[in-house]
């Protein structure tokens, strides 16, 4: 293995050639859309120093090719599946940023996710600042229109740019070598069929234990069911875990791609087009 000190931050990254519901951009052709995630996200990377563990989930030879050109193969190893799946492939990825030596600071990243340039050394910035425990850099959109996230939040300005408190969000996010392997019980859920925003409420202790709220989720059987997954697969970490904190940037620093689940304010398309451009320069 590599020294520790030698890798700002330790990455694994899954794909799959598939698409996943419907993108914002590429709705038919996932390898243009995974080359300008992936742009993206090198892009997101900036100065920092990666080492990137990329799980292909039955993919092409080709696949391997599109991260070496955004990586030099001194820094990507590639760990190749027979079309495992999501929950085995986020599976892998725990086992994998808890078994490397290469950096205490961990991202799990997942295709279909487009980033702004130089995000990640503000928040790898701001974790050690404030010793928070989980960063997503995607200023979910859901925040803004689901009343499971009407809630009062915590914001404070760290590294450039305002930081705020969240209850839940996806699969991909920051944090430490050291968090994951204490809350690596609750992520090994998801292979249980759990939910990654049901997870998140374990963690965040967001409404598990206000029945006001929870009652209220039967409105929307899908909320009730994030709440009864919680509790069903994970009441010992509700009941007994520590509280741990999510924060995101405001404005977002990356989207999920989904059409419907862009992250507000920032013209994507505007930023979609800078990346293709430089892609189509190459």
């Amino acid at each position: 293995m590599t020294n520790e000190r030698e890798y700002d931050i330790a990455v694994a990254y899954r794909i799959y050639p598939g698409i996943s519901k419907k993108p914002e951009i590429f709705p038919n052709d996932k390898w243009k859309l995974s080359e300008l995630c992936l742009r993206s996200f090198r892009d997101s990377l900036g100065t920092l120093r990666a080492k990137v563990f990329v799980i292909l989930d039955r993919c092409p030879p080709e696949y391997k090719n599109l991260f070496l050109k955004y990586f030099s193969d001194k820094d990507v190893i590639f760990i190749e599946q027979d079309g495992i799946g999501n929950a085995r492939t986020f599976a892998l990825q725990i086992q994998l940023l808890l078994e490397q030596t290469e950096s205490e600071y961990i991202y799990f990243a997942e295709d279909d996710y487009f980033y702004l340039p130089d995000q990640f050394k503000s928040a790898i910035g701001f974790l050690k600042e404030y010793n928070a425990e989980f960063v997503t850099l995607y200023d979910h959109s859901d925040s803004y229109s689901l009343e499971i996230h009407n809630h009062l939040e915590k914001i404070v300005v760290s590294q450039g740019k305002h930081w705020r408190t969240t209850g839940s969000t996806c699969l991909s996010f920051l944090t430490t070598k050291s968090v994951l392997r204490e809350t690596k019980s609750v992520f090994a859920t998801y292979s249980k069929k759990n939910y990654d925003a049901s997870i998140w409420f374990v963690l965040t202790k967001r409404n598990v234990f206000n029945p006001v709220k929870i009652i209220a989720s039967l409105r929307e059987m899908q909320m009730f069911k994030i709440y009864g997954k919680a509790w069903f697969f994970c009441f010992g970490a509700i009941l007994f875990g520590k509280k741990r904190t999510l924060w995101n940037p405001i404005p977002s620093g990356c989207t999920h791609i989904e059409s419907g689940g862009l992250a507000p304010t920032i013209d994507w398309q505007k930023e979609f087009k800078n990346v293709q451009d430089k892609i189509d320069s190459l």
